[in-house]
C-alpha cells in the first residue's frame, strides 16, 4: 500500500497520535485507528505495519464500505468453487493474503452482523473458515482496524458487536482533524504547493500571498488534510505568474455563476411588482426581513441579539473551542472572550 503523503505537521495533538501509533506497533496485538474523513487513518495503518516485526509480509487493505453485504465474507475469507452463484473456482480470501503480515480493515462500522460474527471467530482463534468450506485453516494476520463511526454507542445500539469491539480495541489510536491542529495548517499547505509547483516544472516556489493565507487560516477544513492537498493543488495549478505568490484560493471547484440551477428553480417565474420602481426601492418587502428584527424599533437591541446568534452559531460550528471560534470569526482571542462576557456566553 503505497502513499504520496507523509507524516506532516508539528501540532501536540498530531504528534501526540503519530506517538501513540509508534508505541503500539512493535506489538502484535489488533489496533484501532479513529478519524474523520481525510485525517490519515490509511498513514497510520501504514506506519503500525513498517514499524512492527511484520514489516518484510504483506500489507493488505480491504475497504469495508466497498463492498456489496453479499460479497464482504467471500472478499474477507475466501470461498470454494460453487460455494454460491458465479463462483466457478476457488478464491483465497483477504485473511489468507494477509497471512504473515497485517490486514488493514477500513470503514469497519460497516460491516454486517454475519460478518462480523465471523472476524471475531478470525481475530480470537486466528481461524478462518471459506465460504462453502467445513475445514478451518490457520491464518497469522495483525488486524488494523479504521472508522470514523461511534463503535461503541454502536455497540449499546446492538449494530456492532461488543465482544467484537472489545478485542479490536487493544489500542484504540484517535486521529485529530486538521481544525485543531494548531499550526499545521500552513506547514502542509508549503509542504503541497512545494510538491505541486515541482510537477509543474516551476522556476522557483513564490510562497503564498497574504489573502490567500488568511483564507486558508480561517476555513473549517470538514475534508482535512485530503480537502487542502486538493485545494493546494488546484490554486497552485490555477495560478499563472510563478514569479508572484499565490494569492487566489477555491475552496468550491462547483462554485460557479453558471451552475445549473434546481428543477425547482427552474419551473418558478420570477415575482414581478406592480409597485413602480421608485415605490418598490423605496419600501422592500417586509418578507425580504427576518420576523425576529421586522417589529424591532430599538436598533441597538437588534444588532446586540444578532451579534449573540453569530457568536452562538460559531462557537457550535467549533465546538465550543473558543481558540478555534476566534479564529473561524477573525477576532483575537482576547476580543472573542470580551464579547461572550459581554452576552453571558463563558458559562
Amino acid at each position: 500500500m503505497e502513499r504520496e503523503n507523509q507524516f506532516i505537521g508539528e501540532s501536540g495533538a498530531f504528534l501526540d497520535a503519530v506517538e501513540k501509533a509508534s508505541r503500539a506497533a512493535g506489538l502484535n496485538r489488533p489496533v484501532l485507528v479513529i478519524g474523520e474523513r481525510g485525517t490519515g487513518k490509511e498513514l497510520i495503518a501504514e506506519r503500525l505495519h513498517r514499524l512492527s516485526t511484520r514489516w518484510d509480509g504483506p500489507l493488505v487493505t480491504l475497504n469495508c464500505a466497498a463492498m456489496p453485504e453479499t460479497l464482504i465474507e467471500a472478499e474477507l475469507f475466501g470461498h470454494e468453487a460453487g460455494a454460491f452463484t458465479g463462483a466457478t473456482k476457488s478464491r483465497v480470501g483477504r485473511f489468507e493474503e494477509a497471512d504473515g503480515g497485517t490486514l488493514f480493515l477500513d470503514e469497519l462500522g460497516t460491516l454486517s452482523s454475519a460478518a462480523q460474527e465471523r472476524l471475531l471467530r478470525a481475530v480470537e482463534y486466528g481461524e478462518i473458515t471459506r465460504i462453502g468450506s467445513s475445514r478451518p485453516q490457520r491464518v497469522d494476520v495483525r488486524i488494523v482496524a479504521a472508522t470514523n463511526a461511534d463503535l461503541p454507542k454502536m455497540a449499546d445500539e446492538g449494530t456492532f458487536r461488543a465482544d467484537l469491539l472489545d478485542r479490536l480495541s487493544f489500542e484504540v489510536v484517535t486521529l485529530p482533524p486538521l481544525r485543531y491542529r494548531e499550526g499545521d495548517v500552513p506547514v502542509l499547505a508549503e509542504y503541497f504547493g512545494r510538491r505541486m509547483a515541482a510537477e509543474l516544472e516551476w522556476e522557483q516556489w513564490p510562497g503564498f500571498g497574504h489573502l490567500a493565507s488568511e483564507a486558508l487560516a480561517r476555513h473549517q477544513w470538514p475534508g482535512n488534510v485530503r480537502e487542502l492537498r486538493n485545494v493546494i493543488e488546484r490554486a497552485v495549478y490555477q495560478w499563472s505568474d510563478y514569479s508572484r505568490p499565490v494569492d487566489h484560493i477555491v475552496f468550491d471547484p462547483f462554485e460557479s455563476p453558471w451552475k445549473p440551477q434546481t428543477t425547482a428553480s427552474q419551473d418558478s417565474e420570477p415575482v414581478k411588482s406592480s409597485q413602480a420602481p421608485e415605490q418598490a426601492d423605496a419600501a422592500p418587502p417586509t418578507a425580504a426581513v427576518e420576523p425576529a428584527y421586522s417589529a424591532v424599533d430599538d436598533m441597538k437591541e437588534a444588532v446586540e441579539a444578532f451579534e449573540k446568534r453569530i457568536l452562538e452559531a460559531a462557537l457550535a460550528k467549533s465546538r465550543y473551542n473558543q481558540r478555534q471560534t476566534a479564529k473561524a470569526l477573525n477576532l483575537t482571542y482576547d476580543q472573542l472572550r470580551h464579547s461572550l462576557k459581554r452576552h453571558d456566553l463563558l458559562g
